[in-house]
């Protein structure tokens, strides 16, 4: 009887080990599929960003070449066509990637802001102000120079990207209700219009060029490209990335940076996309991005997603964060536009924008300690702001 005992633990050991093994196989296999599905979602957004980005293109080169008033204003509507799909992207930001390497990354060329105007053209009390004003330091103006000079002496000396654009489009926000109102007279017989013109084309064709390195970073395929390298690193350091990349969006940069500042200091300037009153846009679509990676859903591209893996750990801690991630989109969406009349000195902090941009502020705060605790609910350590 003894024997048999003995016999019978040491068979239950060995399924217990065989079963903990395949648990072991399973979590490893759902992990690479969760790395997987989200460079190929990566390489999706980014790709529908550039095409964007080349449609918004082809509208400038259109309106620079008979800049009449409803080619302007076609330029406009598709830079907020382009801003609308490459906002999710910021939530691919954060650990070092392709987008912002210390070293060559150039996040600072495609999206840096706050944006001193008058480091680029004339402003209010200032005719003469800016590059493009300024013919004899800066005869030629082409992407080597726009490059070279993007935040020398200061980081609101911003000089390529999407505010850049922006600023060129609108002109400068002086409309207490509405977005800056940029005379088409700027292009044709204002002083230095070619300039301005000959600016305005050659910021949007970096941008593209900026997007085509991010759609080649993380093609298929690609021997070598940082795709590659991301997919075939330890699962748990490419996870540690990925969930670093929406928890830092979500309360340093999105709740902090780009809300809780500009909120505090009731400052206009502050505000993310402040010319074309595109803000609240804004902070929905990086809302978005962190709700996208949580769940694998990329558009033309789904499958497993950080929800999946922490299901698998805890079915109802993954649910919870689905629900405040949810919360945070619906309450985003919620912001009445445009965003700087909330940042209005005199305007109540009980009003209803100024209560709508804190709740949202709040929320995001939230759900990223619930992003940080479910990380390490599925063996994942994360520091964010």
């Amino acid at each position: 009887m003894k024997r048999f005992v003995v016999l019978f633990a040491l068979v239950a050991v060995g399924v217990g080990l065989l079963t903990a093994c395949g648990q072991d196989g399973a979590d490893s296999d759902l992990k690479k599929d969760v790395v997987e599905n989200y460079a190929s979602g990566v390489h999706h957004l980014y790709s529908t960003s550039l095409n964007s980005a080349i449609a918004l293109d082809a509208s400038i080169d259109r309106f620079v070449a008979d800049p009449t008033p409803a080619h302007l204003e076609a330029a406009k509507r598709m830079w907020l066509h382009a801003r609308d799909d490459y906002g999710p992207t910021e939530a691919f930001r954060f650990y070092d990637g392709p987008i912002d390497h210390p070293d060559d990354g150039p996040e600072g060329l495609i999206n840096a802001w706050p944006l001193d105007e008058a480091y680029i053209d004339y402003v209010e009390g200032d005719p003469t102000a800016g590059i493009v004003n300024n013919p004899e330091e800066y005869p030629t103006i082409d992407a080597d120079l726009l490059v070279s000079l993007n935040e020398v002496g200061g980081e609101a000396n911003v000089s390529t990207g999407w505010h850049a654009i922006e600023f060129l489009l609108w002109g400068q926000d002086l409309n207490s209700g509405g977005p800056g109102a940029r005379p088409v007279e700027d292009y044709t017989t204002n002083a230095n219009a070619e300039r301005r013109a000959k600016y305005l084309a050659v910021a949007s064709d970096v941008l593209v060029g900026h997007l085509q390195d991010m759609v080649k970073a993380w093609a298929p395929g690609v021997s070598g490209n940082y795709r590659a390298q991301f997919v075939s690193q330890n699962e748990d350091d490419a996870l540690q990335k990925i969930i670093t990349g929406i928890g830092e969006l979500s309360r340093g940069e999105l709740a902090g940076e780009r809300m809780t500042v500009a909120f505090e200091e009731r400052s206009q300037e502050d505000e993310h996309s402040c010319f074309s009153d595109n803000t609240t846009a804004d902070i929905v679509a990086n809302a978005l991005g962190i709700q996208i990676v949580f769940l694998g859903d990329y558009g033309g591209v789904s499958g497993p997603g950080i929800k999946d893996l922490i299901a698998a750990e805890d079915e109802d801690l993954a649910d919870q964060l689905e629900s405040e991630i949810a919360r945070s989109v619906n309450l985003a969406n919620a912001i009445p536009d445009p965003f700087d009349q909330h940042l209005l000195e005199g305007v109540s902090d009980q009003a209803t924008g100024r209560r709508a941009v804190l709740t949202t502020i709040t929320s995001l705060e939230d759900q990223t300690d619930t992003i940080v605790d479910a990380a390490q609910k599925i063996g994942i350590t994360i520091s964010v702001s």
